[in-house]
């Protein structure tokens, strides 16, 4: 059994939902296909894919192989670009997670103006606010934001995001304007779940004084949820800049306690400690880091 034609052919299998639409993308007859599927679960001894009449899932043991399959791949294709000197340039699938606002805004746009530029190169794009494991998950390129822990990982910094405290307009007008964070404690707040590095109600010079937190009046799971509570006046948010920039563009939300804001979080962007780095890698950092630098603060 040829294990790279098979590897090719499940993940077409996957990518396209069905044997039948992977069989269609190949431009190969079903039987062969779905035989070629078989074959390589019996090599295996464990099942890879469960069929359905809707299209198929993939088995715990087949998510692993899948995401192994898609890096063994990628490596031979750079492999033998890089010795065949094909003057092509980068090509492959690349693997990209960020936040999920902030990936929209910022990471987003210059994926995009990327595969314009790099027409070889394929990327899939995983925008999650939970941090994955670049290792076990084959990713590329992670684009965190906040204090690093794993210092296996190199981190090339492009930028940083403030901690921001917000109320409507409306709020405001109602119940007044904290002049200090002491004040917060006599204000209704909005909280939220759902971002490995939500905002702390925390602020510079900490001190028991600096550490209140308004009465919890709504609590949600989501930042958007969050965010239009607070612009329809339920009560004091914090979130981190470019969540609600273009509420303090517009005036819905107002930025409270300025003065007092803690330093900014950190924006890097992460790949793990390959040698030598794929070309791939190597041309998306060379064009997004220096472009989201240009924008400074987020």
């Amino acid at each position: 059994m040829d294990r790279l034609e098979a590897m090719s052919i499940l993940l077409a299998v996957v990518d396209a939902g069905s044997l039948s639409a992977g069989a269609r993308q190949l431009k190969a007859p079903l039987a062969t296909v779905s035989r070629k599927v078989a074959e390589l679960e019996r090599h295996l001894g464990a099942p890879l894919v469960i069929r359905t009449r809707h299209g198929l899932s993939l088995t715990e043991e087949g998510r692993a192989y899948v995401a192994a399959s898609r890096r063994i791949l990628d490596d031979v294709e750079t492999a033998e670009r890089d010795v065949s000197g094909d003057g092509l340039g980068p090509r492959g699938t690349l693997h990209v997670t960020a936040p999920i606002v902030f990936g929209e805004r910022h990471v987003l746009p210059q994926t995009l103006a990327f595969m314009q530029a790099q027409p070889e190169i394929t990327v899939r794009l995983a925008l999650v606010d939970q941090q994955v494991s670049l290792s076990e998950d084959h990713v590329d390129v992670a684009v965190r934001i906040g204090h690093l822990l794993d210092s296996a990982l190199i981190a090339t910094g492009v930028g940083s995001v403030r901690r921001v405290v917000c109320a409507s307009p409306d709020y405001l007008a109602r119940r007044g304007v904290p002049a200090q964070p002491s004040d917060l404690a006599h204000h209704d707040g909005i909280s939220f779940q759902g971002f490995a590095t939500a905002p702390e109600w925390r602020y510079r010079r900490d001190s028991a004084a600096f550490t209140v937190e308004p009465r919890p009046r709504l609590s949600v799971n989501t930042t958007d949820a969050a965010i239009q509570a607070a612009v329809a006046g339920i009560g004091i948010l914090r979130v981190l800049s470019y969540q609600v920039a273009d509420q303090l563009s517009s005036g819905e939300l107002v930025e409270l306690l300025p003065d007092f804001a803690p330093d900014p979080l950190p924006v890097h962007a992460l790949h793990r400690p390959l040698d030598p780095l794929p070309s791939k890698i190597r041309a998306f950092l060379d064009w997004v880091v220096p472009r989201l630098r240009a924008q400074g603060a987020f």
